[in-house]
């Protein structure tokens, strides 16, 4: 139905965080959800123009903290299975577009209280058995922050519908927001179910239609989402769900003539290839493809000789080890000033023998499994190199297990080189490596941390000295994207801290803002005259 109005729509605030502390009704809900969720083996399928597809062609998904448990059995897309995705999302386009927005709007805003209420438990059940990820980190990412992505971007695709021109006396000049006008592949990660679920609806808030390509490991939250979509009352193709190997859906979705956009999230590498295959096939396109990518990060701490260093241990206790480092944010390389290290370490260093490790469905686990056993190996290959290597010293941890689940135990390591490899290389895992500089260098280590690595996600300055606060922040300006004083280099929340970085860490469009949202759409100028010209001459053709 058409609006007769201009609409308000609700002013969003911040889910709050709830405490799943003992005795706790929240608590008690996702135990029980929890132990049925144990009892159960999903068959899920593709979903293409709202139909359920099953192509007998499945993979299995399983517990990293249990790598002997199947979640369910996925079915995987084929050549065929993307065309139909294509041609559903093409088909659901008009329609889509032309509905307004407070329509489209009440789809996400919908899914958002559903979220928060009765979804809330299987989406952050299904976070912690595919993703290993705490009940805390659960709830943070899979339930807050995914509900935050909703209700604010309802308000800003609002803002930036009211960005309108001026318009002089006898004419009235306005902005029409189009959808992108071909599909958008959306590329998820493992790591987030909140940017799983962001990636392909803030397009699709905007007008666009989408296909949806999960990380196989986080297809378990993501059919979650999926359904809590459909639930929500997400009309049949505006989001098509495609799980199955990069080189079909990947391929035959980003080399379609009518490739709108991308949206993605994932390692540097990845995006780097894509753009290259879309670079290759630019003229094909109907448009120029909009590119969006939030990747890798080697995010550091450096601590000023005033720091607090209590502030500085806990920062990289939380920052480092929480979700065992496998956040683009996560705290991987310290500066640690020479006078202060000693307490800092001696302090992680305890702080990393009183942490637990195990399964998340133990609330007293702080550390539970990374993802995967290409994960694992990738880990244990650091180590290794850290206990071989002369320029290295594992100050605590350094052992691993995946003789039932994916177990890196946190591991600190000490590195003599400020620009080492494993002080410069994205790890994504639980190890953290620190390097000592004298105090009197604070402030050569800016360039150190600005040249030494390709990325420029997140990074923090910890000082009591305002001063050196005001070195760093200028100092390191190129060097992240979000910018912590005092604070570790993760949590940002949707609202407050706009996420993204540039150089190999992305495009920097920073989801859950405007900035993010004003890429899903085509503007169109229409200038309407309301007493048009009658005489084709003007006043200086005269005598």
């Amino acid at each position: 139905m058409s609006s007769t109005s201009i609409v308000q729509t609700p002013l969003p605030s911040n889910e709050a965080v709830q405490s799943y502390a003992p005795e706790s009704p929240e608590r008690a809900s996702i135990q029980a959800y929890l132990d049925k969720q144990a009892s159960e083996r999903l068959d899920i399928p593709l979903l293409i123009g709202g139909q359920e597809i099953r192509t007998g062609q499945t993979r299995q998904t399983t517990m990293p903290h249990d790598h002997g448990h199947v979640l369910a059995d996925v079915h995987q897309a084929g050549n065929a299975e993307v065309t139909k995705a294509i041609a559903a999302a093409q088909e659901a386009h008009g329609p889509w577009n032309r509905m307004d927005f407070e329509d489209r709007a009440a789809i996400f805003l919908r899914a958002a209280d559903l979220l928060a209420g009765p979804w809330r438990d299987r989406v952050n059940g299904a976070t912690m058995a595919c993703q290993s990820k705490t009940v805390h980190q659960a709830e943070i990412d899979s339930a807050c922050e995914l509900i935050d992505f909703f209700r604010f971007n309802v308000t800003y695709a609002r803002q930036v519908l009211a960005i309108q021109p001026q318009s002089n006396k006898g004419m009235w000049n306005r902005l029409d927001y189009r959808g992108l006008e071909g599909h958008v592949v959306a590329i998820t990660p493992f790591n987030f179910t909140s940017i799983a679920g962001n990636l392909p609806t803030a397009p699709a808030l905007m007008g666009c239609t989408v296909l949806w390509k999960p990380a196989h490991t986080a297809s378990f939250s993501g059919w979650a989402i999926m359904e809590l979509l459909r639930e929500a009352g997400l009309p049949d193709g505006v989001i098509n769900f495609v799980p199955g190997p990069s080189s079909q859906v990947g391929k035959v979705s980003l080399d379609h003539p009518n490739l709108g956009g991308l949206h993605f999230t994932g390692s540097t590498g990845t995006f780097q290839s894509i753009w290259r295959q879309i670079g290759s096939k630019i003229q094909t396109y109907t448009n120029y493809p909009r590119l969006v990518g939030e990747t890798g990060g080697k995010d550091f701490i450096l601590a000023h000789p005033s720091a607090d260093p209590a502030a500085v241990a806990t920062a990289i206790t939380r920052g480092g080890y929480e979700y065992q480092g496998q956040k683009c944010s996560a705290a991987s390389r310290i500066f640690l000033p020479e006078s202060l290290a000693e307490g800092i370490i001696d302090e992680v260093t305890a702080n990393l023998a009183s942490i637990k490790m195990g399964d998340p469905r133990d609330f007293s686990n702080y550390v539970c499994a990374v993802i995967d056993s290409g994960a694992f190996n990738d880990h244990k290959t650091a180590i290794e190199e850290a206990k071989a290597g002369s320029q290295y010293s594992i100050v605590a941890g350094g052992e691993y297990d995946d003789s039932k689940g994916y177990f890196i135990q946190p591991t600190l390591v000490r590195s003599d080189s400020p620009t080492s490899r494993l002080m410069v290389d994205e790890l994504f895992g639980p190890i953290v490596t620190f390097h000592v500089y004298k105090d009197a260098d604070f402030a050569s280590m800016f360039e150190v941390i600005d040249n030494a690595t390709p990325y420029a996600l997140t990074g923090a300055i910890f000082a009591r000295d305002r001063q050196a606060v005001v070195d760093a922040t200028h100092g390191l300006r190129f060097a992240a994207g979000n910018f912590y004083i005092n604070d570790k280099p993760t949590g940002a929340v949707v609202g407050q801290q706009p996420f993204g970085g540039s150089r190999g860490s992305g495009t920097n469009d920073k989801a859950g803002s405007i900035l993010n949202l004003v890429r899903w759409t085509t503007p169109r100028s229409i200038k309407e005259t309301f007493v048009p010209a009658t005489d084709w001459s003007y006043p200086f053709l005269g005598e």
